[in-house]
């Protein structure tokens, strides 16, 4: 104790002492430095004519059917309506559509009848939760601080619930990125948005406060560069990029516009319908706090202090270079001429539309990443996202109602076989993306089948209750199960997010830990997620209520199973497949568990139900 006493001394001791300020040498931002394709301003990008036209929903389609000539391709067959709705109720709403709603669209003649349903969709309120948990990856949302305490956050919850309502209401996307940089300057409403800013990683127990306020401002500016320009600024904190221009002086002249606002106090916020308090940035006011250039990325070793600036390869591709606050800072940010911004945000719609990004990985457009599979119409829909005054509704309306989203995912014969040999990992987007459900999309999908759904929406994070042998090993409090049972059945979003202990189901279905941005999950395939849907509690909880729904008449028959396959798969069953679940229901039953419920466990594990055409 006493040799650690000692230590801190010291270090106080050193902190204290004014270092001789290291002079800044950075290198030089060269012609072939610039001449990256992300980092020249959005080209003019002029919509092919291509041979085939009849095909063709959209400019989206023109694009891809020029490069699919190139091969001797062409756009693969649309899909079936059965195919078709199930694939945008999945991408908008995260949710299964019912075997009504399949019958009817498969009914609809009317040559917009597409058109009309994802209009239906954009408008329902499960489509903010669902596109929520997008955004909630790449802020690192938790409502808990990280580390060995992993401290709670009470009010981490009112930036999720802004978030929602923002989507839900189509709120321009450049002031949707406002709000998150700079609201507190707006209103307190607005202010809420600035948890983006705050949602990761906290140490509030660390001995020295100079080296927490460093770990976040460092963790705060490295998420902003890669959400927001698609570049690795983090890479910098310590030395030059070693791949891209970004040098050390460059991160720490953007992390200077962060460094007067943050606080770690919750403020308390007078909005409509009373006050709240939520960890939010706090306005400016006064002299503002300096920010030192870290040699070697220590802060104990602080150089010459460093005006607020953006990157210098980003300098003069938008409008403007900003000033010294948040707010300049938002407003270039998110100028209708940044090619940075644009091109990250349209590259992560079409990610999470087509299952693949068009330009490498979304946080990473630099040197490190790929080259754009279609660099002409990322530039395209990069310059129509302002031109339709930042809608992102009608940014999913463009690329859901193409053809190119409307193809078919699976074929067969001579013809597919070329397909998939001229374009195997579909980079051409010569076929639809298949996609498995993730761990929230299951779980609710789950939880809708049953008839145990909840449609409770925002608040505080809820708490189901968790297998046995995990309850086992928690400290005290570390998961208290909500008290109310309705809120058990909730819809994912709006599940406790703990970072040191994900929901089993989540975490097996390949949730980020909320440790860093995620822009794009794994998709993994292995033995424990087949196990949690057969054995866990929750799975036998589902299939029992779905096996009761389902049931007609005292014992299982045609009807029951016919009932069980329109609820999963929204169709009838085969022939076989009827003649196997009779098979199937006659047997015996495994302890308490019926044999319609065992069918139930049984299909909920085909990758009929797993993944989405």
């Amino acid at each position: 104790m006493f040799l650690r006493c000692v230590s801190l001394l010291l270090l106080s001791l050193s902190l204290g002492q004014a270092e001789k300020p290291v002079a800044i040498v950075e290198p030089p931002i060269t012609t072939a430095d610039r001449d990256h394709w992300a980092w020249r301003p959005l080209g003019q990008a002029a919509i092919p004519r291509v041979k085939v036209t009849g095909h063709l929903a959209n400019p989206v389609d023109h694009f891809i059917a020029e490069k699919l000539e190139g091969k001797n391709l062409s756009l693969a067959p649309e899909a079936d309506r059965r195919t078709l709705i199930r694939r945008l109720y999945f991408d908008l709403l995260g949710l299964p559509p019912t075997a009504e709603a399949v019958v009817e669209f498969e009914a609809d003649a009317r040559p917009d009848a597409c058109e009309r349903l994802v209009e239906s969709l954009l408008a329902s309120p499960a489509f903010g939760e669902r596109w929520a948990q997008h955004w909630l990856d790449l802020a690192r949302f938790a409502e808990t601080d990280g580390f060995e305490h992993d401290k709670v956050r009470p009010n981490a919850w009112r930036y999720r619930d802004w978030l929602i309502d923002s989507l839900n209401t189509d709120q321009p996307y450049d002031e949707f990125v406002f709000h998150q940089l700079a609201g507190d300057e707006v209103t307190p409403a607005a202010a809420l948005g600035t948890g983006f800013l705050l949602a990761g990683q906290d140490m509030p127990d660390i001995n020295l406060r100079a080296e927490r306020r460093h770990m976040v401002l460092n963790e705060m500016t490295t998420t902003v560069g890669s959400v927001f320009l698609g570049l690795t600024v983090g890479c910098a904190q310590c030395h030059d990029h070693k791949s891209d221009p970004i040098s050390q002086a460059d991160f720490y002249r953007l992390r200077a516009f962060f460094e007067s606002g943050l606080q770690f106090k919750e403020q308390k916020l007078a909005i409509a319908g009373g006050e709240v308090s939520g960890r939010v940035m706090r306005i400016s006011s006064g002299k503002p706090v300096p920010t030192r250039f870290a040699v070697r990325g220590d802060f104990r070793r602080l150089g010459q202090v460093v005006k607020p600036a953006v990157p210098r390869i980003a300098l003069g591709l938008a409008e403007s270079s900003p000033a010294t606050s948040r707010a300049d800072l938002a407003k270039w940010m998110s100028g209708s001429r940044n090619p940075l911004f644009l091109r990250s945000a349209v590259n992560r719609l079409w990610q999470f539309h087509f299952g693949q990004p068009l330009a490498g990985t979304p946080n990473d457009i630099g040197r490190n990443g790929e080259k754009p599979s279609h660099p002409e119409l990322l530039d395209w829909l990069a310059a129509e996202l302002p031109r339709r005054g930042w809608s992102l509704k009608s940014m999913h309306r463009l690329l859901l109602t193409s053809a190119t989203y409307r193809q078919v995912s699976r074929g067969e014969g001579e013809c597919w076989a070329k397909r998939r040999a001229a374009d195997p990992g579909n980079r051409l987007y010569s076929r639809m993306n298949r996609r498995r459900l993730d761990g929230e999309s299951l779980r609710d999908t789950l939880l809708t089948l049953s008839g145990r759904a909840t449609q409770r929406a925002g608040g505080p994070g809820v708490r189901p209750p968790l297998p046995r042998e995990i309850t086992s090993t928690l400290l005290k409090n570390q998961w208290p199960v909500s008290s109310d049972e309705e809120d058990h059945h909730r819809r994912s979003v709006y599940l406790f997010a703990r970072r040191n202990l994900r929901y089993p189901l989540f975490e097996l279905f390949d949730r980020p830990d909320g440790a860093s941005s995620c822009a794009r999950r794994k998709e993994s395939t292995t033995a424990p997620q087949s196990l949690i849907l057969l054995n866990s509690d929750f799975s036998l909880t589902m299939a029992k209520a779905l096996a009761k729904r389902c049931q007609v008449g005292a014992t299982p028959a045609g009807e029951s199973i016919r009932r069980m396959y329109g609820l999963l798969f929204q169709r009838e069953p085969s022939r076989e497949e009827m003649r196997l679940a009779r098979q199937f229901v006659a047997g015996p039953s495994s302890g308490d568990v019926e044999p319609l419920a065992q069918l139930a466990l049984a299909l909920i594990n085909l990758n009929e139900f797993l993944f989405v055409d």
